[in-house]
């Protein structure tokens, strides 16, 4: 970067000391007014306004990670509350004043059905001023909460008056009037049944505001989380209290009751274990452990191997029981999403195949799968262990993915401005990736990647690099998505890396994508011009039909040669002519010479006769040979484009017939 002028470098520097210190927007704006004021040159107040921009991106940047951290942190809290509550108002109370407090929202509150009445009533809200609302009650199926109990699935509106997705009542609008309530978002609680395989609703979490608001989807899935925690924290209460009850009835019940005795202790037992692994896996989490940390400490639970594998079937964990690492193969995407939507679905944990798999959600967004190597059955116990450890796994892939969207963001701006400006000011650009913790001049393979949904390859991109093997970064750029992969040591060539990228970017948009690598390399200027191979390679592509694959310019054969930045010319002809070179060394033949005569002729063996002064059986003889050598499409169109291009290359190399 150039250093900065005299006159613009302490207000440079105010605006370096005003972001450390979180100053507000409004004083980091201020400094550009103070660059005019000082009456600097136009060139200074440029750049003044220029480093004002970025701090201002940085700073909302910044803000936003914070935010998602403070959430995710309560979450993680609620979790370990949850864990610890017995009484089942206590843990009612302490799911909605939480559910207040992540969102941030005027008042929350929980519906449970009541089973004698066979309706919905109004348990526990938390910032409510209305009686009316307090004491309302809900025929089944009736209002948003009705729609979410009937579907299993979240549903938010901004605008409770006014919308028309569910059954409006006299009663629930009055309720809603009086509370002042607009925009309303809900959850279900879900638990697994014991044999049915379907979902059971237990109750339904809601957040509100007294004014419109649109609920992200960042917060819907939030909330889903903290419902998961709660239906879980529910069922828990409900069965100690059910235990306590029975064990109450039983102590004044003769000898003969003594073996139900001891099987409903054994029961109660096996219920404080699965408490203490989901307290031990909660605290895992806030003292900073990763995933594999949640695999190795289940698989020992369970004394059995774990996997972990994202939504594309690619291994993200695999340890065995004593917490050493376990090589574990890609597994079959389609095998793997049908398994985990019936998980899904049925809200538990699904035995297929010799094995357990449990659906790893956020809200509806399947975010892995944990799968558990064990042929035999698990008893209730373990199986509830196994089902609250994929709860744990999937806060902790949300706030992965939160805080790897927010660094790739910033650090997709930096790729979108080094490819679209690269020459404006190259050493400035290496100081921001240096800043940013991206160092440019490590060689790195380029890819691009188009697709007819456009919308959602920007999204799928980050996916593929954080939720495996692959790192790097990516940026959104003139329509397309480029990708700038690692690759230190012995990597994948890059139309192996562009073929692997198109398969796995193709599964997570559900549609075709289509990827063009090149590289290594490595600089500001180097990765501008690999970008400009790789944007001639993709439109080759499209040309040529290729849509959906992946290649490099290496693989597009004359067109590669063309259109590559290295002209690999002695390459590409012995990738076309090898066979007859070898042939002529070896046996002193004049194979090349024939075939360039034969085309010079325009295919006339009567011409390339008299051109190489032989009969014309002796040119047939060769051509037969060619064939044998080349295969019998050597006189195709294409085939003999290509061919005549190598030909001409390989006379103006050297002017010889052999290498």
């Amino acid at each position: 970067m150039s250093e900065p002028s005299p006159a613009a470098a302490p207000l440079l520097a105010r605006l370096l000391d005003l972001l450390a210190d979180d100053a507000p927007a409004e004083a980091l704006g201020a400094v550009t007014s103070e660059a005019r004021a000082a009456g600097v040159s136009p060139a200074e107040l440029a750049e003044v306004e220029r480093a004002a921009a970025t701090a201002l991106r940085i700073r909302g940047a910044l803000r936003q990670h914070r935010r998602r951290e403070l959430q995710l942190t309560a979450l993680f809290d609620t979790a370990g509350d949850l864990a610890a509550s017995r009484d089942l108002d206590d843990v009612l109370k302490a799911i909605v004043r939480r559910a207040r407090m992540l969102l941030g929202t005027d008042t929350a509150y929980l519906t449970l059905p009541d089973e004698e009445a066979g309706d919905t009533y109004m348990r526990v809200t938390d910032g409510s001023v209305s009686v009316l609302f307090q004491r309302l009650r809900l025929e089944l199926g009736e209002g948003l909460g009705g729609l979410v109990a009937q579907t299993a699935s979240p549903y938010a509106t901004p605008d409770y008056r006014t919308d028309d997705r569910f059954r409006h009542t006299r009663n629930i609008n009055a309720g809603v009037l009086d509370e002042g309530l607009v925009a309303i978002l809900g959850v279900p609680l879900l638990l697994g049944s014991s044999r049915g395989g379907t979902g059971k609703v237990i109750g339904v979490l809601f957040a509100a505001d007294r004014a419109a608001r649109v609920f992200s989807p960042d917060e819907v899935a939030l909330l889903c989380s903290l419902a998961a925690h709660a239906a879980i924290a529910i069922d828990t209460a409900r069965a100690l209290d059910d235990t306590r009850t029975a064990l109450a009835e039983l102590a004044g019940a003769n000898a003969e009751l003594a073996e139900a005795n001891a099987a409903v202790r054994a029961h109660s037992a096996a219920m404080q274990r699965a408490e203490e692994a989901h307290d031990r896996l909660t605290d895992l989490v806030l003292r900073g452990g990763d995933v594999r940390d949640v695999a190795a400490s289940v698989a020992g639970l369970l004394d059995s191997p774990l996997t972990i594998h994202d939504p594309g079937g690619r291994p993200l964990a695999a340890v065995r029981p004593d917490g050493s690492g376990l090589a574990a193969d890609s597994m079959d995407a389609g095998w793997l999403a049908a398994t985990a939507e019936e998980s899904r679905h049925g809200a538990r944990a699904v035995h297929r195949d010799g094995r357990w798999i449990c659906a790893v959600l956020a809200g509806q967004e399947l975010l892995a799968g944990l799968v558990l190597h064990r042929p035999g059955r698990l008893d209730d116990s373990d199986r509830r262990l196994f089902e609250r450890a994929a709860v744990v796994t999937g806060l902790l892939l949300l706030l992965r993915r939160t805080v790897a969207e927010t660094e790739n963001r910033i650090r997709g701006e930096l790729i979108s401005d080094l490819l679209g400006d690269p020459e404006r000011d190259p050493a400035g650009l290496a100081e921001r990736g240096r800043r940013l913790g991206i160092d440019l001049d490590r060689p790195r393979l380029l890819l691009v990647a188009e697709a007819a949904a456009r919308e959602k390859l920007g999204g799928a991109a980050m996916r593929y690099l954080f939720g495996g093997d692959i790192h790097g970064v990516s940026a959104e750029h003139a329509g397309t998505v480029v990708l700038l992969i690692d690759c230190d040591g012995e990597g994948l060539p890059a139309g192996a890396a562009a073929r692997a990228a198109a398969a796995q970017l193709g599964h997570l948009v559900q549609a075709p994508v289509t990827v063009a690598g090149t590289g290594p390399a490595g600089g500001v200027r180097e990765l501008a011009a690999a970008y400009a191979e790789a944007a001639r390679c993709l439109r080759a592509m499209r040309v040529l039909g290729r849509e959906g694959e992946g290649a490099c310019v290496d693989e597009l054969g004359f067109l590669g040669v063309v259109l590559g930045n290295a002209k690999d010319v002695e390459g590409f002809v012995t990738s076309v002519l090898g066979p007859l070179l070898r042939y002529d060394e070896r046996r002193g033949t004049h194979l090349v010479r024939t075939l360039r005569a034969y085309f010079g002729a325009g295919g006339s063996l009567i011409r390339a006769k008299d051109e190489l002064h032989v009969h014309v059986n002796t040119v047939v003889q060769r051509l037969d040979r060619i064939q044998v050598l080349l295969g019998r499409d050597w006189n195709e169109p294409d085939r003999a484009l290509e061919l005549q291009l190598a030909l001409r290359l390989n006379l103006l190399s050297d002017g010889r017939d052999a290498p």
